[in-house]
């Protein structure tokens, strides 16, 4: 089996250490090289030709943005983005992905140790070497798009018993950017997995609610799930859904990694399957894995209908590969056409 070529890019030592020793623990990963600033990662990129690179956010000489930019231009190859926790890194990494990184990893320390950060790591390279690198454009929405979300807005009458749960992974933060811009206002209420670190995805629930009609936000234990509202889970803790009679709520909770990963998918669609039933929709998108598969069934099985990202529109086709490997989805279409699919799929239920 071929291994995967990694080229480690951070000013630290002691990162560049750990990745190596961790990343070497595996059979079907070869660390060909590190690098502590962008001019020697660009000359041993040219060098060693790695299948996928990790790339730091602050770096002295040229900070790992601008070298993006210029590597997304010039020689476009798959990116991990590796940060520490802050505001400032979490809006850059963000702006990462935009311009074509694959993936988001916190640094070990803090609320994530070596053990877990390990995990993730193989987890991010492995899907970084199966996944198309696209550098991406922000937009607020084409005419066509806003003509939708009028269409969507006077289609949709009562929703306020209707949850949509939608997964995501690999690719997900333009995916879900996509879907979630062309929400209208009184879309039902909405619950958000994306796999991404802690402050991450609060970066992120802020930058999709500058964007979307309807509001958007990390979410907080307790919070209703309410109309024209979507609540993303916030990183490193699993989200579930819980029902007091009439009124949907979220519990924000700890716990052991599912399917390699917290939050999980999987644990959310398990736990919308059990309260919201048929008045749920699931949407699977694009990310390397099978975490949702299990859960989206279980969705299905309740009496929701359910829709997964095809494979010609995903950055990486492996969660909804395995979604509809278990038979766990009615309906798989692409990305710009998933908005219309969840309005046709609800009004039709109304």
């Amino acid at each position: 089996m071929k291994s995967i070529k990694v080229l480690v890019v951070d000013d630290s030592a002691i990162v560049r250490k750990i990745f190596t020793q961790e990343l070497s623990k595996h059979e079907d990963i070869e660390v060909v090289g590190t690098a502590p600033d962008p001019y020697i990662a660009r000359d041993k990129i040219v060098k060693l030709k790695p299948d996928v690179i990790t790339l730091d956010i602050e770096m002295p000489r040229m900070d790992g943005l601008s070298f993006l930019r210029k590597l997304m231009k010039y020689y476009p190859i798959p990116t991990v983005i590796v940060s520490s926790l802050t505001p400032k890194n979490s809006e850059m990494a963000l702006e990462a992905v935009e311009c074509g990184a694959l993936e988001v990893l916190a640094k070990p320390g803090g609320s994530y140790s070596v053990g877990d950060m390990s995990v993730q790591l193989v987890e991010k390279i492995r899907a970084a070497a199966n996944a198309k690198v696209v550098s991406f454009c922000s937009h607020t929405g084409s005419p066509v798009q806003r003509e939708k979300r009028t269409l969507f807005s006077a289609a949709l009458k009562q929703t306020t018993n209707k949850v949509i749960a939608m997964g995501a992974s690999t690719g997900g933060t333009e995916a879900l950017k996509s879907v979630l811009s062309q929400m209208p206002p009184n879309s039902p209420g909405i619950v958000v997995v994306q796999h991404m670190p802690p402050r991450f995805t609060t970066a992120f629930a802020n930058r999709l609610n500058e964007l979307c009609q309807i509001e958007v936000r990390e979410a907080k234990n307790g919070d209703s799930i309410v109309p024209g509202l979507a609540l993303i889970a916030p990183g490193n803790y699993h989200m579930v859904m819980k029902r007091s009679g009439a009124r949907y709520y979220v519990e924000v909770e700890s716990g052991p990694l599912v399917c390699h990963q917290r939050p999980s998918v999987d644990v959310l669609f398990h736990s919308v399957a059990k309260y919201a039933g048929a008045n749920a929709l699931g949407v699977i998108l694009t990310g390397m894995g099978r975490d949702g598969a299990k859960g989206m069934l279980e969705m299905r099985r309740a009496g929701a209908f359910t829709i997964a990202q095809d494979e010609a529109s995903c950055v990486v086709f492996g969660m909804p590969k395995e979604a509809v490997r278990e038979g766990a989805v009615e309906k798989v279409v692409s990305l710009n056409d998933i908005p219309s699919a969840i309005i046709t799929s609800l009004t039709s239920r109304q």
